[in-house]
């Protein structure tokens, strides 16, 4: 199996040495990684905690990608914090730097990130989720030149309730847009174990709408722990397998120079 969505010293949420990283998938007997730092231009309040050098980054896992050549397979990646406005900025970024793997993900909304409270002042939880959900399509579509989407009901995480009153059946028109246009721009969506890891109980996106992506005729899926320490790489792997079948898939995707390639669970 492989973890294609972790973070390191790169990220400005994260301390581990990206070569740390790699013994620690190496350990756990992962097949291989993609090391997946945040870019996340005009960030609220901090404009540069999540500002990614290309010029320093890339180098670093190509040297890193190298020295481990024939013995653990190092894919380079970026985690794309999208914002429709930043459009043209994020097009130039992937079409001028080599990257495997792009993922777009919503960790802004209209200004304001959802980790932080204040996100959810002012309004009930159901709201503040469905403007979350509202802002995915606006941003697919001015930008679509990612692999998948990431962790598509990330606000869960963070809301005052965390998924205590959420379901997709609640969102499921948004939801069904979201899937529908990722879908006919030939992109997939990620399982990310990071939901588990924050004792929700389901990964993010939910089986819901994982097996919802499956039935609208999605077939791209990728597997990420969202870890920003070695200890968290692979959490809740053991779990993938039999969770992807039970929603359809058979195989799930490794992205290697922009192209998927499906692996057999």
């Amino acid at each position: 199996m492989w973890d294609t969505h972790m973070h390191t010293s790169f990220s400005g949420d994260s301390d581990a040495a990206p070569e740390a990283m790699i013994k620690k998938a190496m350990e756990l007997g992962l097949d291989g990684i993609c090391i997946t730092d945040h870019l996340d231009l005009d960030y609220p309040d901090d404009p540069d905690l999540f500002l990614l050098d290309p010029d320093a980054y890339l180098p670093e896992i190509a040297r890193l990608r190298e020295k481990y050549r024939g013995r653990f397979p190092v894919y380079t990646g970026i985690e794309l914090g999208l914002q429709a406005h930043l459009a043209e900025i994020h097009r130039d970024l992937v079409n001028t730097h080599d990257f495997d793997f792009v993922i777009g993900s919503s960790h802004v909304v209209h200004g304001a990130d959802p980790y932080y409270p204040a996100y959810y002042e002012g309004r009930t939880e159901e709201e503040a989720y469905l403007e979350y959900f509202e802002s995915i399509p606006e941003n697919i579509r001015v930008f679509d030149e990612f692999d998948v989407y990431g962790h598509i009901d990330y606000v869960v995480r963070y809301g005052p309730n965390r998924n205590k009153f959420y379901s997709y059946s609640r969102y499921q028109d948004v939801i069904d847009e979201i899937l529908r246009l990722l879908i006919r721009r030939g992109k997939g969506i990620e399982v990310n174990t990071a939901g588990l890891r924050y004792g929700l109980g389901h990964p993010n996106p939910t089986e819901e709408i994982i097996r919802r992506y499956h039935e609208l005729g999605g077939e791209i899926i990728t597997l990420g722990s969202d870890a920003h320490r070695p200890e968290q790489i692979a959490f809740g792997f053991d779990r993938i397998p039999d969770l992807l079948k039970s929603c359809g898939f058979r195989y799930f995707t490794v992205f290697h120079r922009r192209t998927p390639e499906f692996v057999k669970l």
